[in-house]
């Protein structure tokens, strides 16, 4: 049974819930990634973020296709695949705050939240290394046949791994229910992907023999077709496949890189954020179809600030963990 996922689209009241329910969502991760970027600049939160902002339709229209008990392993820019797999804005915030009441009770911090209630095996601060434990959660899912499929989210910057191919490789021949996805936003940290990626991304996958699709990232409502098609054949048994989601980040590489021009320019910047935004689109789309009108849109951006505003100040009232617990969760072989 899906929860927090796309309702029933059987009728008209259905598909209209089903896609106010996405537009939210997305919503939800913008306004999170705001709040962040502030928490950041007034000294509040140790260490750095990687925002996801402009990427919010992949981490949707991928999870809403996904059960609640589904798995999937993330990145070091994964705020948003956290919330859209049914993570809860206050204890997020309260990780990143490296406050106890965290999902790993502030320890873990921006680039290691992990929420297994919620099928979330973990974000990861090494490039590609997500890879593997994704994978080998397939590997379980067949072996225990229980039915579940993971989902591995990782950047473009992630292809030049060897880990990667010896994952796709097992995972071919063991006929594992893993979806691969590339999140492909145009830059490695400050370089562009042209520069260090050779050939085409999608010939990695079919190589190894695996079904791939490509899909605007842009589009929530086609990024969740094509996930759905993928997730149901990994999950009646057909095996591995990869997918490719066209998008682009809006801010820097992290909170921290301000002046991007060194790289990148502002014209580039301001194209996607007015031409190519998801949520903008998803917004225009639902008002053509008659699903939602401005007012209702805006309410729905009004109660999620209002979500987020009382998320912070959980976090930032709650408390740090005590000096007790710096021994806990620590392990070391012998």
């Amino acid at each position: 049974m899906k929860t927090d996922a796309l309702p029933s689209v059987d009728s008209a009241q259905g598909t209209r819930e089903r896609w106010m329910h996405a537009y939210r969502q997305m919503v939800r991760i913008r306004l999170f990634e705001e709040q962040v970027n502030e928490l950041y600049t007034r000294a509040l939160m140790p260490g750095l973020a990687h925002l996801y902002v402009g990427e919010e339709a992949i981490a949707v229209g991928i999870c809403e296709a996904l059960h609640k008990d589904d798995y999937i392993t993330s990145t070091h820019r994964g705020h948003g695949h956290c919330l859209a797999k049914g993570a809860s804005p206050d204890l997020m915030f309260a990780e990143l705050l490296g406050k106890e009441a965290g999902y790993c009770r502030g320890k873990g911090g921006s680039m290691h939240i992990a929420d297994p209630a919620t099928g979330n095996l973990g974000a990861n601060a090494i490039v590609g290394g997500s890879m593997g434990i994704a994978t080998g959660a397939a590997f379980s899912s067949k072996y225990l046949q229980n039915g579940r499929v993971a989902v591995c989210f990782f950047g473009e910057g992630a292809l030049g791994q060897g880990l990667f191919y010896e994952e796709m490789n097992l995972a071919y021949l063991w006929k594992l229910p893993v979806i691969y996805v590339c999140e492909n936003n145009l830059y490695n940290e400050y370089t562009h992907y042209s520069e260090t990626t050779a050939g085409d991304i999608c010939a990695r996958a079919t190589a190894f023999g695996l079904r791939e699709l490509t899909v605007d990232g842009q589009d929530v409502r086609a990024v969740n077709a094509a996930a759905t098609q993928l997730i149901d054949a990994a999950r009646a048994g057909e095996g591995p496949s990869f997918l490719l989601c066209n998008t682009y980040r809006y801010t820097g590489h992290h909170v921290g890189d301000i002046n991007r021009e060194y790289y990148r320019t502002r014209q580039e910047e301001q194209e996607w954020k007015t031409t190519r935004d998801p949520i903008k689109l998803h917004g225009e789309w639902l008002m053509s179809e008659k699903l939602a009108d401005a007012a209702g849109l805006q309410a729905v951006e009004s109660e999620v600030r209002a979500e987020m505003k009382a998320a912070v100040e959980f976090a930032v009232a709650a408390p740090y963990p005590g000096a007790d617990e710096v021994g806990m969760h620590v392990y070391a072989g012998s």
